[in-house]
């Protein structure tokens, strides 16, 4: 059988072309070396070496053999050395989910720290909704997920990376970007444009039941998955919107963002990974994750 410390001693006897030259290299006597060699030809059923009394010199198939002998050495080093890397999380590939409103603020600086630490990690990044990102961490597609709470269930394990009050947002030149104050009732009549209740269903939910308790039923003739395209659309002026204050520091297109007056309505967005992951990647994440927040 053929063992990788054979082969090693191979290469230094090589190298070297002197037995006793060799043997000091490995710190070991000649003639344990000179046997492991014979073993190893005995082996492969090849000679590598010529003897004589003075000289070693490699036979022709001794040079093939020593030529990739160094390069499956070399790769199985390097496997080694990847095998733990990636035991350590600073090697192999990490599976991030995250909702299309996570990219104003949480995303970016988040990749740059992490990926600024560990550059040797792979990471794959997939644009999904809350709901198909539980399901991605449940069957192991995506790692770890940034969405939107509330996410009931047991195998996850959740932190929140940021909240963020929500804001007016209406063309310039609408009557209510010179109103002082605004108050919720006066969207009554107003067209909305506002986020997919697929997309988000809490801030969905939570904004209809506060228009609910002013008195009205929001007029919402427009939906979409995207912010950009909301504040692109209220732009063009088809109506007003609800954004996270977030949205006034990347998306200044021709609209104005006002403050309503006594107007409670969180944006919130965590982070979520099954218990039972394993992938070392995925801790080195949550940690530079913890020192983010």
């Amino acid at each position: 059988m053929i063992e990788l410390h054979h082969l090693r001693y191979f290469i230094v006897v090589a190298e070297e072309l002197h037995f006793g030259k060799a043997a000091l290299r490995l710190q070991m006597t000649q003639p344990p070396l000179s046997q492991q060699i014979k073993h190893l030809e005995r082996e492969i059923g090849v000679t590598l070496l010529k003897r004589s009394k003075r000289t070693v010199t490699l036979t022709t198939a001794g040079k093939v053999f020593l030529k990739h002998v160094k390069q499956g050495l070399a790769q199985i080093d390097y496997a080694v050395d990847m095998a733990k890397q990636t035991e350590r999380g600073e090697s192999g590939e990490l599976k991030i989910g995250f909702v299309g409103s996570a990219t104003f603020e949480i995303l970016p600086p988040l990749i740059r720290k992490y990926q600024k630490r560990f550059p040797s990690v792979k990471i794959g990044l997939q644009e999904l909704s809350t709901a198909n990102q539980v399901k991605g961490l449940l069957n192991g597609s995506i790692d770890i997920g940034i969405l939107h709470p509330p996410i009931k269930n047991d195998d996850l394990i959740l932190h929140t990376v940021k909240k963020d009050n929500c804001v007016l947002v209406v063309p310039k030149g609408h009557s209510l970007a010179l109103k002082e104050p605004v108050h919720l009732k006066d969207l009554h009549s107003e067209s909305m444009i506002f986020i997919s209740k697929e997309t988000w269903p809490y801030l969905y939910s939570k904004f209809n039941l506060l228009c609910k308790k002013a008195g009205f039923t929001p007029n919402i003739h427009h939906e979409s998955t995207e912010y950009h395209m909301i504040i692109s659309l209220v732009s063009a002026g088809l109506g007003v919107s609800i954004v996270p204050s977030t949205a006034k520091k990347s998306l200044n297109f021709d609209v104005v963002y006002k403050e309503i007056e006594n107007f409670s309505l969180d944006a919130e967005w965590v982070t979520a990974h099954k218990k039972d992951n394993q992938n070392p990647a995925l801790l080195n994440f949550t940690e530079a994750l913890h020192s983010y927040l």
